[in-house]
């Protein structure tokens, strides 16, 4: 997938919203402002998503591209490198996973405003 792509699939959930806090690479994707994505654009294209603990570990111990999250804390995220050992399918997956860890816990009211 490149960047395009990838983009357009974070931007299709509910109520995704993006940034650049940091700089001009790094755009970041939240939920009611909760960050759920940070996409690097630069060679090799590199995604953070939120991971469940137990999950992440997994995933690290089976695919050479993700690794523990970068500049993030390593328990709760990962980075994958894009157009690797990682298919799109499992891409997306991650990222549905990544959403719904920070949807499921919006107050309800949060959830209601996002429509």
């Amino acid at each position: 997938m490149n960047f395009h792509e990838v983009d357009t699939y974070l931007l299709s959930k509910k109520g995704v919203t993006f940034d650049y806090p940091f700089d001009e690479v790094v755009r970041v994707y939240r939920i009611a402002e909760k960050i759920f994505a940070l996409f690097v654009d630069e060679e090799p294209l590199r995604i953070n998503l939120k991971c469940d603990p137990l999950y992440a570990l997994e995933l690290r111990s089976l695919y050479s591209s993700i690794t523990a999250g970068y500049h993030m804390n390593k328990k709760h995220w990962n980075t994958i490198t894009i157009d690797s050992d990682v298919d799109e399918t499992l891409l997306k997956e991650l990222i549905d996973h990544s959403y719904e860890l920070i949807y499921n816990k919006l107050p309800k009211r949060q959830k209601e405003l996002l429509g």
